[in-house]
């Protein structure tokens, strides 16, 4: 892997510059309002450790089944006017959640903001994708994911000191400039003039369109892409959970592996996505980041019951980097499968039921990892790592199963008479 030019994390359009700025902006302003979220709903809102979760767990369920709906809508509107009208819904209901003081009014906005959230990505892979050629779609969506990674982390350094303060003046600012970012974010991509529809629009209404959906094969490929994206909890909750339960290693050590993956992430995506960008990349890239998520959970399984904090944080930090890796793989490969085999006309509503696989992640894996692996010790690790070695090796016969699919009916038939032809 060759070492990367500034050049490489430049989108090669104008219009995918201007979205990528779009992008930053949106992510420093989710930044900002992720890290003082907890503290923001129990010090200003008033609500208890019990109810903030119980919320999120509510407005998780309203993000799963609104994702569909709204993505067949993109195929009617068009995902550029979809992703707009998104942004504009985000900032209003934030600029309402700085003011609310009740958990009926907390569980009604989250929904509405989760509702938003959950087909945010989906929308933004659709504009991405046409805001630059085919050949470049890879890099182009590596950039935007490297961009929101830095915002994110802009965002955290801006909350310090708003948190810091610990005023509800302050809290409250916090939450208004994220609503300010989204405003700021819409205006930027509605200006954006793209060469062609994001999507091919469809004449049937969204019902429609969601009742004729019979993409089975998609549908199983949604769901392995969610079984690789577990690694979202394994950062946020399994490797710290791990790590101050069964290691040696201090509390103060956490934020260094959650520092290291975001560096990791933000220097390396780009150079990663080139492995997709061979013929069968795609499908290549998902495999080794199932892999490389099974390897860093038998490291994970070798770091528990090390009492030395040196050999603890040492194991960890091998475990960290190839979860990162399998992070980095599993993203692009996602990216490009889920593309690649969503009809033109149908990109919204099909990249839609491909996020469902990590939305339905971010609400069972919390309990996944809490109350099975790591409630199960090393053997936990193990299996899981079995879980992930499975879903890698389930990819190539299932990407090959969705290409002959959707091979027209004349070429699979020439494919056959050639292949009785050589056997005779």
């Amino acid at each position: 892997m060759r070492l990367p030019s500034v050049r490489d994390y430049v989108p090669a359009t104008s219009t995918g510059r201007t979205f990528a700025v779009t992008s930053l902006i949106n992510a420093i302003g989710t930044g900002l309002y992720l890290t003082g979220a907890t503290i923001f709903l129990i010090r200003s809102v008033g609500l208890s450790a019990g109810q903030v979760g119980l919320g999120m767990a509510v407005s998780g369920i309203v993000g799963f089944l609104a994702t569909v709906p709204i993505g067949a809508l993109a195929d009617r509107l068009g995902a550029q006017r979809t992703l707009t009208g998104l942004y504009v819904w985000r900032a209003g209901w934030f600029a309402a959640l700085a003011f609310v003081h009740s958990m009926a009014a907390f569980v009604v906005v989250s929904s509405c903001l989760a509702a938003a959230e959950a087909a945010t990505q989906p929308m933004s892979q659709a504009v991405a994708s046409a805001t630059t050629e085919a050949a470049d779609r890879t890099r182009t969506m590596a950039i935007v994911r490297t961009v929101r990674n830095v915002g994110f982390s802009a965002g955290a350094l801006i909350a310090a000191p708003l948190l810091a303060v610990g005023s509800t003046v302050a809290y409250r600012s916090m939450v208004l400039a994220t609503a300010a970012a989204f405003v700021l974010s819409a205006v930027l991509l509605g200006r954006m003039r793209l060469a062609g529809p994001a999507t091919v629009q469809r004449k049937v209404g969204p019902l429609t369109a969601i009742k004729g959906f019979r993409d089975w094969r998609y549908l199983l490929l949604s769901g392995l892409n969610g079984v690789l994206s577990l690694h979202i909890t394994l950062l946020s909750v399994g490797l710290p959970l791990w790590a101050l339960q069964a290691t040696g290693a201090s509390a103060g050590f956490v934020p260094v592996l959650i520092l290291t993956n975001t560096v990791l992430s933000i220097v390396l995506q780009v150079p990663v996505s080139k492995v997709a960008e061979r013929d069968g990349g795609a499908a290549l890239a998902l495999r080794l980041g199932g892999f490389a998520l099974a390897a860093s959970s038998l490291v994970m399984a070798l770091a528990g019951g090390l009492s030395s904090a040196l050999a603890g944080g040492a194991v960890l930090m091998g475990a960290c980097v190839l979860l990162t890796f399998g992070e980095m793989w599993q993203a692009v490969g996602g990216w490009d499968l889920s593309y690649e085999f969503a009809p033109e006309d149908g990109k919204g509503i099909y990249l839609s039921v491909f996020s469902l696989g990590g939305t339905g992640q971010r609400i069972v894996g919390p309990a996944v990892v809490t109350g099975g692996v790591i409630a199960a010790g090393t053997a936990g690790w193990i299996v899981l790592a079995g879980v992930f070695c499975v879903a890698a090796l389930l990819v190539a016969p299932l990407t090959r199963a969705l290409r002959q699919a959707a091979e027209p009916p004349a070429a699979r038939s020439q494919i056959l008479v050639n292949a009785e032809g050589q056997a005779s």
